[in-house]
């Protein structure tokens, strides 16, 4: 299963664990390959990049293909790819579903930062919402390996969830709850006096040893995201 992960795009970060930083938005999608199951953790900013991820997985893994999503939060450059994962069961944090509008929102969202509005419509119009609401925690046990999809927020935005997989070392995709490659962005979704707050029950999800892997940037470890919290503690008045 193992093979050689970066000849295909991808960095290798455990076990059947590894993550793509997507061009222009530099969002990160993660991977998680076990026997029985593929798990994507994001899918990115369109339908033709969710495409190119898929035969990316594809080409990764002999074939198999994704069958299941989760999203991190419903911003534009991490969910409007979904609609090429057909057939995938799509996982997110209780209540992104329902949100009102969000289809308009992020097609909005996406051509103000850019993304072509062509390409911005027809992700909006075959947008994918999560059939299975995350509230708490819920594993997957996709064969011979978990994911741990834990409902982490509020904070970056309401419906911030995260992935803990189990292994050595042990792998925790962010979402952008961390943020590597630039200040944690704070846009009229966030919850701020909560982020803090949120990135401590990371920090328990993970535990002092796991590696840390940010919506945007390098992946860190715990004392990186032990001094975001800091940071946005100090930036937002809130303990």
């Amino acid at each position: 299963m193992d093979v050689h992960w970066e000849e295909f795009g991808w960095e290798r970060l455990a076990p059947g664990v590894g993550r793509r930083r997507l061009p222009g938005w530099d969002a990160t999608v993660g991977l998680v390959a076990g026997e029985d199951g593929v798990l994507l953790f994001d899918t990115g900013s369109s339908v033709r990049e969710g495409a190119l991820l898929r035969a990316g997985v594809e080409a990764l893994l002999g074939g198999r293909r994704v069958t299941h999503v989760a999203l991190s939060h419903p911003h534009f450059d991490h969910v409007l790819g979904t609609a090429a994962f057909a057939g995938a069961e799509v996982y997110g944090a209780v209540g992104l579903a329902e949100l009102p509008g969000i289809d308009r929102a992020l097609y909005e969202d996406a051509v103000r930062e850019g993304l072509d509005p062509a390409e911005a419509a027809e992700a909006a119009d075959l947008l994918m919402l999560p059939a299975h609401p995350v509230s708490g925690q819920l594993t997957l046990e996709l064969g011979g390996r978990q994911a741990l999809l834990a409902n982490i927020g509020p904070g970056h935005t309401a419906h911030d969830l995260a992935l803990l997989v189990p292994g050595s070392p042990e792998v925790v995709f962010c979402g952008d709850l961390v943020e590597e490659s630039g200040d944690p962005q704070a846009g009229p979704d966030a919850i701020p006096g909560r982020w803090p707050a949120a990135l401590d029950r990371l920090l328990t999800l993970g535990g002092p040893d796991a590696l840390y892997v940010p919506g945007h940037g390098a992946a860190v470890d715990a004392a990186f995201v032990r001094a975001q919290r800091a940071t946005l503690a100090a930036r937002f008045d809130t303990a």
